[in-house]
């Protein structure tokens, strides 16, 4: 599935892959949007405005918002019937082509998002949990390399965590990576921006170094604390984090190995239980903000 990326060369660069600007149904236009995030600290942006018909089938080019210290990623958010629940897909696609095709007449969403993938994009599911997605619909869309596990805009409806769905497809042999985002749309009724991130391990800050190991799984996402080392030593996971109150061993099995306290920076969890199946690392703060590794297969 993925190998932990904490090792890898180069450092760990912040980003948000599911962001809205005003060429769709955002607040702010796209720059006003990026310096939102680029003030902020972040060191890169995916902005995914909506592929509709009636916002013009917007890719949205954000080259020029590139600088010194950030960068973007191209990228829109994909829609096509049906799922289930009988709502269209929602699909995010960062480092799509300027001129990707908007959809055929009778185009599907899995194959819309087999051929965002075909043109060397980074394929997500976006909320799971917020549109209701069954394991059925998920395991159509298998042109995806990850899920949105935690979607800070849908957490408003509490349907922002989407870890179960995850879990269900991960023991199903599907070989998925997680990751978290905003869906910001920076309209005042929304959640404040910059509440979920991923961090993606490259050497550079340069577009297609962060593509390539978003695509690679080399990352981990937030909503708070930062993970600095994570690595499996015989029979133990060693986790080295910012001070939290829970470290979390949780995966393709009922039950968790838990370690509690007070400033918790480190930490040695027993894998016994996770033999022959996935696990993940969650650490939680006082506050409930989390972090996340990738799944883990004990063969990665």
């Amino acid at each position: 599935m993925t190998g932990l990326p904490f090792d890898l060369q180069g450092r760990f660069w912040r980003g948000n892959l599911h962001t809205h600007s005003d060429r769709s149904d955002g607040a702010l236009s796209p720059a006003e949007t990026a310096r939102v995030y680029r003030e902020a600290g972040y060191d890169f942006l995916a902005i995914t405005d909506h592929f509709r018909p009636e916002y013009g089938f917007p890719v949205t080019d954000t080259r020029e918002l590139r600088s010194d210290g950030f960068t973007t990623l191209i990228g829109a958010e994909l829609h096509a019937p049906r799922t289930e629940a009988g709502q269209e897909w929602h699909i995010v696609a960062a480092g799509l082509p300027l001129d990707f095709a908007p959809p055929a007449d009778a185009e599907t969403g899995p194959e819309l998002a087999r051929r965002a993938r075909a043109a060397g994009a980074f394929v997500g599911m976006a909320h799971p949990s917020a549109s209701l997605l069954t394991a059925v619909d998920a395991e159509s869309l298998d042109a995806a390399h990850s899920v949105e596990v935690y979607n800070a805009l849908a957490d408003r409806e509490n349907r922002g965590d989407s870890w179960h769905l995850t879990d269900v497809l991960l023991n199903r042999g599907h070989r998925l990576t997680a990751y978290a985002a905003d869906d910001a749309h920076l309209q005042p009724q929304d959640p404040p921006p910059c509440q979920a991130w991923v961090q993606v391990r490259a050497e550079i800050l340069d577009p297609d170094s962060l593509l390539a190991a978003l695509q690679a799984g080399h990352f981990y996402s937030s909503t708070g604390p930062e993970l600095y080392d994570v690595r499996i030593e015989a029979d133990v996971v060693a986790v080295h984090c910012s001070p939290v109150s829970k470290i979390l061993l949780t995966g393709g099995v009922p039950g968790a190995e838990v370690a509690q306290g007070t400033n918790l920076t480190e930490c040695e969890l027993p894998l016994t239980m996770f033999h022959g199946t996935h696990y993940r690392v969650t650490v939680e703060d006082p506050a409930g903000a989390r972090a996340w590794t990738n799944p883990i297969r004990p063969s990665s």
